[in-house]
């Protein structure tokens, strides 16, 4: 872990970013800050500084890091009007959490590394627990260099931490993480939905499975949401699908079969078709209880 204070750049302050920002000021950086709309009081009350634009944020900052919502969120916070590659100089570091594009993450790469700056593309897992805790699995495609110098950093917001491979390499294991998670999200729903429907405690049945081969995250935590009809984000369902199509369309053009992807995907837009864009992704299960004409929780006739 670093013990050396840094001057670290924020660009994306939402449910994600504002407690992994607040982890690195809680660490005695100096963080500098900017985000569409208002930077957290939160943070500025701990002692981060709200900047105007991304370039105010990487003239003051050493490494910046990017956390937004989508490829074009990202073209634009480092190349838009006012954005970070204005502010760079040679030697700094950018690193972009967002989850996006592998292809475009090396076209954003080279037009930093044209600048005499480092790139990482660091894409999380975890969720907005995973955020708030500082346990995030944090998966980085960088050169070997970048990515040590990156690593007391990314230490103070996550536990598992892996450079997978060269710059585009962190997002590819992202979509990868995003098709697992969609397809386990489906099975807990599936399962749970059978227990109520039968006459089960949901609640008591989910208890079972976390002692034996099923148990998961998306079990422990999106499987309480589910039970509990809390589908407030978290990981908004949108967002979900925005990382799915980046799999099926790669899919396409890498001629691989992917059925039950795709039919997660067909769940998230039976959600967003009955208004649940922003639900959490937990929220799928409303769609196979719309299918089913029956809501864990429900009695059984």
């Amino acid at each position: 872990m670093s013990t050396q204070p840094l001057h670290i750049g924020f660009v994306g302050l939402g449910i994600m970013g504002t407690p992994m920002a607040g982890h690195l000021i809680k660490a005695g950086h100096t963080l500098h800050l900017h985000t569409r709309g208002t930077v957290p009081a939160e943070l500025v009350q701990a002692g981060g500084k709200a900047c105007a634009s991304g370039r105010e944020v990487a003239q003051a900052s050493d490494i910046v890091i990017i956390m937004v919502p989508d490829t074009p969120d990202v073209g634009d916070a480092l190349f838009g009007k006012g954005g970070v590659a204005e502010g760079l100089t040679k030697g700094k570091l950018v690193i972009d959490m967002s989850s996006i594009s592998p292809v475009e993450t090396k076209e954003y790469a080279a037009r930093i590394e044209a600048l005499g700056c480092d790139y990482i593309d660091a894409p999380v897992s975890g969720g907005d627990v995973g955020a708030k805790n500082a346990t995030l699995s944090i998966m980085c495609g960088a050169k070997e260099a970048a990515f040590e110098r990156a690593k007391p950093v990314f230490e103070l917001m996550g536990k598992n931490i892996t450079r997978v491979g060269e710059i585009g390499d962190g997002q590819t294991c992202k979509v990868a993480n995003q098709i697992v998670v969609a397809l386990t999200i489906n099975a807990v729903a599936e399962g749970l939905l059978f227990a109520a429907r039968a006459g089960a405690d949901p609640a008591k049945v989910r208890q079972a499975l976390l002692g034996g081969l099923a148990t998961s995250r998306i079990l422990e935590i999106l499987g309480e949401r589910m039970i509990k009809r809390t589908f407030d984000p978290g990981f908004r369902i949108k967002l979900h699908q925005k990382d799915l199509n980046l799999a099926l369309t790669a899919a396409r053009q890498l001629g691989l079969a992917l059925p039950a992807t795709s039919n997660a995907q067909q769940l998230f837009s039976a959600c967003v078709a009955h208004g649940g864009a922003a639900w959490d992704h937990s929220g799928m299960v409303r769609a196979l209880e719309k299918l089913s004409n029956f809501e864990i929780g429900q009695k059984p006739a």
